[in-house]
């Protein structure tokens, strides 16, 4: 599923206005808000959605806790 964000949509307007929006997305499944989500994730953070960055598993560490 490719999304394209319309960038001219989007306006500031006040909480209680946002019902239809919420209504939307109550309307979807769990799996169309997750993949919004990512999408949204990707352009907000500006990597492929295709080829998304792997986690630099070297910064963490795991050792046993003494008992």
């Amino acid at each position: 599923m490719r999304y394209k964000l319309d960038r001219t949509a989007f306006s500031m307007h006040a909480l209680e206005d946002n019902k239809p929006s919420i209504e939307y997305w109550k309307d979807k499944t769990l799996s169309e808000r997750l993949a919004a989500s990512f999408y949204l994730n990707s352009v907000a953070f500006n990597f492929d959605i295709e080829n998304p960055p792997r986690m630099d598993r070297t910064v963490f560490s795991m050792r046993k806790h003494k008992e």
